[in-house]
Protein backbone atom coordinates (compact mmCIF):
# COMPACT_ATOMS: atom_id res chain seq x y z
CA UNK A 1 0.00 0.00 0.00
CA UNK A 2 1.97 3.52 -1.05
CA UNK A 3 1.62 6.59 1.04
CA UNK A 4 -1.74 7.72 -0.61
CA UNK A 5 -3.65 4.71 0.17
CA UNK A 6 -2.69 4.39 3.62
CA UNK A 7 -3.25 8.52 4.02
CA UNK A 8 -6.90 7.61 2.81
CA UNK A 9 -7.77 4.35 4.37
CA UNK A 10 -6.36 5.49 8.00
CA UNK A 11 -8.12 9.28 7.86
CA UNK A 12 -9.51 10.16 10.86
CA UNK A 13 -9.18 13.72 11.45
CA UNK A 14 -11.31 16.68 9.40
CA UNK A 15 -11.51 20.06 9.19
CA UNK A 16 -14.54 20.72 7.89
CA UNK A 17 -17.27 19.17 5.39
CA UNK A 18 -19.64 19.85 2.55
CA UNK A 19 -22.81 18.14 2.30
CA UNK A 20 -26.10 18.45 1.17
CA UNK A 21 -25.43 22.34 0.44
CA UNK A 22 -24.09 23.36 4.14
CA UNK A 23 -20.58 23.71 5.55
CA UNK A 24 -20.25 21.48 8.83
CA UNK A 25 -16.65 22.98 10.14
CA UNK A 26 -14.84 21.31 13.47
CA UNK A 27 -14.93 24.38 16.10
CA UNK A 28 -10.95 24.44 17.11
CA UNK A 29 -11.89 26.49 19.89
CA UNK A 30 -13.47 23.65 22.19
CA UNK A 31 -10.43 21.25 21.23
CA UNK A 32 -9.26 18.97 23.11
CA UNK A 33 -11.82 19.20 25.68
CA UNK A 34 -14.55 18.10 23.19
CA UNK A 35 -14.99 17.65 19.63
CA UNK A 36 -18.23 20.11 18.42
CA UNK A 37 -19.36 20.68 14.83
CA UNK A 38 -20.81 23.64 13.82
CA UNK A 39 -22.93 23.88 10.60
CA UNK A 40 -23.30 26.89 8.82
CA UNK A 41 -25.51 28.05 5.86
CA UNK A 42 -24.58 31.57 5.61
CA UNK A 43 -21.92 33.57 4.64
CA UNK A 44 -22.42 35.49 7.57
CA UNK A 45 -22.27 32.97 9.78
CA UNK A 46 -18.95 31.52 7.89
CA UNK A 47 -16.91 34.98 8.20
CA UNK A 48 -17.71 34.32 11.88
CA UNK A 49 -16.36 31.36 12.20
CA UNK A 50 -13.06 32.71 10.53
CA UNK A 51 -13.08 35.88 12.73
CA UNK A 52 -13.30 33.75 15.77
CA UNK A 53 -10.89 31.36 15.23
CA UNK A 54 -13.29 28.18 14.78
CA UNK A 55 -11.52 27.51 11.62
CA UNK A 56 -7.83 28.38 11.76
CA UNK A 57 -5.10 28.11 8.83
CA UNK A 58 -4.61 29.26 5.74
CA UNK A 59 -6.14 26.37 3.66
CA UNK A 60 -9.15 25.86 5.97
CA UNK A 61 -10.30 29.30 5.62
CA UNK A 62 -9.65 29.94 2.04
CA UNK A 63 -11.63 26.59 1.68
CA UNK A 64 -14.29 28.05 4.09
CA UNK A 65 -14.59 31.09 2.47
CA UNK A 66 -15.21 29.51 -0.78
CA UNK A 67 -18.21 27.64 0.49
CA UNK A 68 -19.39 31.27 2.30
CA UNK A 69 -19.46 32.77 -0.91
CA UNK A 70 -21.37 29.43 -2.24
CA UNK A 71 -23.90 30.40 0.67
CA UNK A 72 -24.46 34.03 0.14
CA UNK A 73 -24.94 33.59 -3.34
CA UNK A 74 -27.31 31.28 -2.92
CA UNK A 75 -29.30 33.03 -0.54
CA UNK A 76 -29.43 36.11 -2.89
CA UNK A 77 -30.92 33.86 -5.28
CA UNK A 78 -33.26 32.31 -3.39
CA UNK A 79 -34.36 35.87 -2.62
CA UNK A 80 -34.58 37.50 -6.29
CA UNK A 81 -31.91 39.84 -5.62
CA UNK A 82 -28.88 41.03 -7.91
CA UNK A 83 -26.68 38.69 -6.94
CA UNK A 84 -23.73 40.55 -9.00
CA UNK A 85 -24.07 43.56 -6.15
CA UNK A 86 -24.57 41.04 -3.40
CA UNK A 87 -21.84 39.42 -4.52
CA UNK A 88 -19.64 42.61 -3.59
CA UNK A 89 -20.68 42.87 -0.50
CA UNK A 90 -20.20 38.97 0.67
CA UNK A 91 -16.59 39.32 -0.72
CA UNK A 92 -16.15 42.40 1.54
CA UNK A 93 -17.69 40.92 4.74
CA UNK A 94 -15.50 37.39 4.04
CA UNK A 95 -12.47 39.66 3.76
CA UNK A 96 -12.50 41.57 6.98
CA UNK A 97 -13.05 38.52 8.74
CA UNK A 98 -9.35 38.15 8.94
CA UNK A 99 -7.95 40.57 6.44
CA UNK A 100 -4.05 39.24 6.34
CA UNK A 101 -5.32 36.02 5.37
CA UNK A 102 -2.81 35.56 1.99
CA UNK A 103 -4.82 31.91 1.05
CA UNK A 104 -8.42 33.53 1.45
CA UNK A 105 -7.69 36.42 -0.31
CA UNK A 106 -6.67 34.19 -3.14
CA UNK A 107 -9.54 32.04 -2.97
CA UNK A 108 -12.23 34.56 -3.08
CA UNK A 109 -10.49 36.84 -5.96
CA UNK A 110 -10.41 33.68 -8.17
CA UNK A 111 -13.99 32.85 -6.87
CA UNK A 112 -14.92 36.88 -7.73
CA UNK A 113 -12.85 36.32 -11.40
CA UNK A 114 -14.56 33.27 -12.71
CA UNK A 115 -17.50 34.14 -11.53
CA UNK A 116 -17.10 37.52 -13.67
CA UNK A 117 -16.75 36.17 -16.96
CA UNK A 118 -19.58 32.91 -16.87
CA UNK A 119 -20.46 32.28 -20.15
CA UNK A 120 -23.92 32.38 -21.65
CA UNK A 121 -26.46 30.10 -19.84
CA UNK A 122 -24.20 29.44 -16.91
CA UNK A 123 -25.65 29.46 -13.77
CA UNK A 124 -23.32 31.53 -11.28
CA UNK A 125 -24.45 29.08 -8.26
CA UNK A 126 -23.49 25.70 -10.56
CA UNK A 127 -20.01 27.11 -10.95
CA UNK A 128 -18.98 28.76 -7.69
CA UNK A 129 -20.20 25.51 -6.00
CA UNK A 130 -18.15 23.87 -8.53
CA UNK A 131 -15.09 25.90 -7.91
CA UNK A 132 -14.95 25.77 -4.30
CA UNK A 133 -15.12 21.49 -4.85
CA UNK A 134 -12.20 22.22 -6.47
CA UNK A 135 -10.21 24.23 -3.95
CA UNK A 136 -11.16 21.35 -1.67
CA UNK A 137 -10.31 18.81 -3.67
CA UNK A 138 -7.29 20.36 -4.90
CA UNK A 139 -5.61 21.25 -1.20
CA UNK A 140 -6.55 17.63 -0.53
CA UNK A 141 -4.32 16.06 -3.06
CA UNK A 142 -1.85 18.41 -2.24
CA UNK A 143 -0.91 17.02 0.94
CA UNK A 144 -1.24 13.78 -0.45
CA UNK A 145 1.98 15.06 -2.79
CA UNK A 146 3.53 17.01 0.04
CA UNK A 147 3.31 13.83 2.51
CA UNK A 148 5.54 11.78 -0.56
CA UNK A 149 7.82 14.52 -1.17
CA UNK A 150 8.13 14.89 2.43
CA UNK A 151 8.51 10.92 3.10
CA UNK A 152 11.32 10.73 -0.28
CA UNK A 153 13.31 13.50 1.73
CA UNK A 154 13.06 11.56 5.61
CA UNK A 155 14.25 8.57 3.41
CA UNK A 156 17.45 9.82 1.75
CA UNK A 157 18.62 11.59 4.87
CA UNK A 158 17.69 8.64 7.18
CA UNK A 159 20.35 8.21 9.99
CA UNK A 160 18.35 6.17 11.95
CA UNK A 161 16.64 9.30 14.58
CA UNK A 162 13.04 7.96 15.09
CA UNK A 163 11.94 10.78 16.26
CA UNK A 164 10.96 14.47 15.14
CA UNK A 165 9.53 17.70 17.04
CA UNK A 166 6.98 19.62 15.42
CA UNK A 167 5.87 23.34 15.98
CA UNK A 168 2.59 24.78 15.34
CA UNK A 169 -0.39 23.16 13.87
CA UNK A 170 0.50 22.55 10.33
CA UNK A 171 -2.38 19.62 10.25
CA UNK A 172 -5.74 18.01 8.95
CA UNK A 173 -7.08 20.69 11.34
CA UNK A 174 -5.60 23.65 9.10
CA UNK A 175 -6.76 22.39 5.61
CA UNK A 176 -9.05 20.29 3.86
CA UNK A 177 -6.90 17.35 3.78
CA UNK A 178 -4.11 15.51 5.63
CA UNK A 179 -1.84 18.98 6.36
CA UNK A 180 1.63 19.76 5.27
CA UNK A 181 4.25 19.42 8.23
CA UNK A 182 1.33 16.56 9.63
CA UNK A 183 1.08 15.38 6.70
CA UNK A 184 4.71 14.27 6.21
CA UNK A 185 5.13 13.04 9.85
CA UNK A 186 1.93 10.71 8.91
CA UNK A 187 3.80 9.29 6.07
CA UNK A 188 7.20 9.07 7.96
CA UNK A 189 5.28 7.06 10.88
CA UNK A 190 3.46 4.20 8.74
CA UNK A 191 6.78 3.73 7.14
CA UNK A 192 8.44 3.41 9.88
CA UNK A 193 10.89 6.20 9.61
CA UNK A 194 9.10 8.04 12.80
CA UNK A 195 8.12 6.26 16.37
CA UNK A 196 7.91 9.15 18.87
CA UNK A 197 6.41 13.11 17.84
CA UNK A 198 7.26 15.65 20.19
CA UNK A 199 5.13 18.85 19.81
CA UNK A 200 6.32 22.01 20.80
CA UNK A 201 3.97 23.90 22.99
CA UNK A 202 3.93 27.35 22.90
CA UNK A 203 2.66 30.80 24.12
CA UNK A 204 -0.41 32.86 23.68
CA UNK A 205 -1.83 29.98 21.36
CA UNK A 206 -1.21 27.13 23.04
CA UNK A 207 -1.60 24.97 19.42
CA UNK A 208 0.46 22.63 20.28
CA UNK A 209 -1.59 21.03 23.15
CA UNK A 210 -5.08 22.17 22.18
CA UNK A 211 -4.30 21.15 18.18
CA UNK A 212 -1.52 19.43 17.20
CA UNK A 213 -1.40 17.07 20.03
CA UNK A 214 -5.19 16.03 19.86
CA UNK A 215 -4.92 15.36 16.27
CA UNK A 216 -1.88 12.92 16.21
CA UNK A 217 -3.36 11.09 19.09
CA UNK A 218 -6.46 10.94 17.25
CA UNK A 219 -4.45 9.28 14.40
CA UNK A 220 -3.03 7.03 17.33
CA UNK A 221 0.40 8.22 17.23
CA UNK A 222 2.55 8.71 20.12
CA UNK A 223 2.76 11.84 20.96
CA UNK A 224 4.87 14.00 24.00
CA UNK A 225 3.76 17.83 24.67
CA UNK A 226 7.01 19.53 25.14
CA UNK A 227 7.10 23.18 26.80
CA UNK A 228 8.54 26.04 24.40
CA UNK A 229 10.99 26.64 27.38
CA UNK A 230 12.22 23.34 27.84
CA UNK A 231 12.87 22.25 24.19
CA UNK A 232 16.66 22.93 24.32
CA UNK A 233 16.99 20.53 27.05
CA UNK A 234 15.04 17.97 24.73
CA UNK A 235 16.95 18.48 21.92
CA UNK A 236 20.23 18.12 23.79
CA UNK A 237 18.70 15.17 25.85
CA UNK A 238 16.97 13.14 22.72
CA UNK A 239 18.09 11.75 19.68
CA UNK A 240 15.82 13.79 17.13
CA UNK A 241 16.15 13.72 13.84
CA UNK A 242 14.27 16.51 12.08
CA UNK A 243 12.08 19.58 13.04
CA UNK A 244 9.31 20.06 11.06
CA UNK A 245 7.18 23.14 10.51
CA UNK A 246 4.63 24.08 8.21
CA UNK A 247 4.46 28.52 6.98
CA UNK A 248 2.30 31.13 6.77
CA UNK A 249 4.07 32.65 4.07
CA UNK A 250 7.72 32.20 2.33
CA UNK A 251 9.54 34.88 0.39
CA UNK A 252 11.04 34.91 -2.82
CA UNK A 253 14.62 34.24 -1.11
CA UNK A 254 13.30 31.37 0.93
CA UNK A 255 12.73 33.32 4.73
CA UNK A 256 9.67 31.89 5.75
CA UNK A 257 7.07 33.48 8.26
CA UNK A 258 5.76 30.68 10.29
CA UNK A 259 4.07 30.43 13.82
CA UNK A 260 5.82 32.45 16.72
CA UNK A 261 8.21 30.67 17.86
CA UNK A 262 10.09 28.90 14.58
CA UNK A 263 12.91 30.92 14.43
CA UNK A 264 14.72 30.60 17.90
CA UNK A 265 13.60 26.84 17.75
CA UNK A 266 15.44 26.31 14.44
CA UNK A 267 18.36 28.57 15.58
CA UNK A 268 18.45 25.33 18.38
CA UNK A 269 18.09 22.79 15.90
CA UNK A 270 21.28 24.02 14.31
CA UNK A 271 23.06 24.23 17.27
CA UNK A 272 22.04 20.90 18.28
CA UNK A 273 22.59 18.83 14.76
CA UNK A 274 18.55 18.59 14.07
CA UNK A 275 17.54 18.98 10.33
CA UNK A 276 14.97 21.83 9.83
CA UNK A 277 12.23 21.09 7.34
CA UNK A 278 9.55 23.63 6.34
CA UNK A 279 6.12 21.93 4.23
CA UNK A 280 3.56 24.28 3.27
CA UNK A 281 1.56 24.53 -0.17
CA UNK A 282 3.32 26.45 -3.29
CA UNK A 283 0.24 29.36 -2.70
CA UNK A 284 2.39 30.31 -0.08
CA UNK A 285 5.29 30.98 -1.88
CA UNK A 286 5.26 35.18 -2.46
CA UNK A 287 7.87 36.01 -5.44
CA UNK A 288 6.82 39.81 -5.40
CA UNK A 289 8.40 39.44 -1.62
CA UNK A 290 12.08 39.75 -1.90
CA UNK A 291 12.76 38.88 1.80
CA UNK A 292 11.85 38.14 5.03
CA UNK A 293 11.35 41.71 6.57
CA UNK A 294 8.48 41.76 3.72
CA UNK A 295 6.25 38.95 4.77
CA UNK A 296 3.36 40.64 6.89
CA UNK A 297 3.48 39.69 10.39
CA UNK A 298 -0.13 39.68 12.27
CA UNK A 299 -0.83 40.32 16.34
CA UNK A 300 -2.04 37.35 17.66
CA UNK A 301 -5.34 38.84 18.74
CA UNK A 302 -7.03 42.09 20.61
CA UNK A 303 -6.37 41.10 23.88
CA UNK A 304 -2.38 41.02 22.96
CA UNK A 305 -2.64 44.27 21.33
CA UNK A 306 -4.21 46.28 24.30
CA UNK A 307 -0.97 44.67 26.81
CA UNK A 308 2.10 46.36 26.38
CA UNK A 309 4.03 43.40 24.86
CA UNK A 310 5.80 41.78 21.59
CA UNK A 311 3.44 38.52 20.99
CA UNK A 312 2.99 38.76 17.09
CA UNK A 313 1.59 35.51 15.77
CA UNK A 314 4.23 34.73 13.27
CA UNK A 315 8.30 35.23 13.39
CA UNK A 316 10.41 34.58 9.78
CA UNK A 317 13.25 32.21 9.70
CA UNK A 318 16.28 33.19 7.54
CA UNK A 319 16.38 30.59 4.61
CA UNK A 320 20.18 29.86 5.98
CA UNK A 321 18.44 28.10 8.85
CA UNK A 322 16.57 25.80 6.72
CA UNK A 323 17.52 22.19 5.66
CA UNK A 324 14.43 22.01 2.91
CA UNK A 325 11.32 23.46 1.88
CA UNK A 326 8.90 21.04 0.50
CA UNK A 327 5.96 21.69 -1.58
CA UNK A 328 3.48 20.17 -3.86
CA UNK A 329 5.49 21.27 -6.94
CA UNK A 330 8.49 19.76 -5.31
CA UNK A 331 11.39 20.10 -2.81
CA UNK A 332 14.29 22.41 -2.60
CA UNK A 333 17.16 21.39 -0.34
CA UNK A 334 19.15 24.70 0.99
CA UNK A 335 16.73 27.00 -0.15
CA UNK A 336 17.68 30.31 -1.78
CA UNK A 337 16.21 32.42 -4.43
CA UNK A 338 17.04 31.00 -7.72
CA UNK A 339 15.69 27.12 -6.52
CA UNK A 340 12.55 28.72 -5.61
CA UNK A 341 11.99 30.80 -8.74
CA UNK A 342 12.61 27.43 -10.30
CA UNK A 343 10.16 25.62 -8.31
CA UNK A 344 7.17 28.19 -8.93
CA UNK A 345 8.11 27.68 -12.66
CA UNK A 346 6.94 24.07 -12.63
CA UNK A 347 4.06 22.63 -13.02
CA UNK A 348 3.15 20.06 -10.11
CA UNK A 349 5.06 17.21 -10.47
CA UNK A 350 2.23 14.66 -9.96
Amino acid sequence: MDVREQLLTAERVRALRWREGVLRVLDQRQLPARECWLTLEQVGAVAEAIREGAVRGGAAEAIAGAYGLVLGLRARLAAGQDWATGLEEDLELLRRARPEACQLARALDWLSARLGRLAPGEDPLVVAEREADTLLASDREASLVIAQYGLELLQRHDEGARAVLVHGNAGALSGGGFGTALGIVRAGWRAGLIEHVHVAEGCPGREGARLTAWELRADELPVTVCADTALGLLMKGERIGWLIVGAERIAANGDVAAPLGTYPLTVLAMHHGLRVMVAASSACIDLAAEHGEELLLEPEGEEIRQMDSLAPALDVTPADLLDAIVTERGLVERPDAQKLAALMCHKRLH
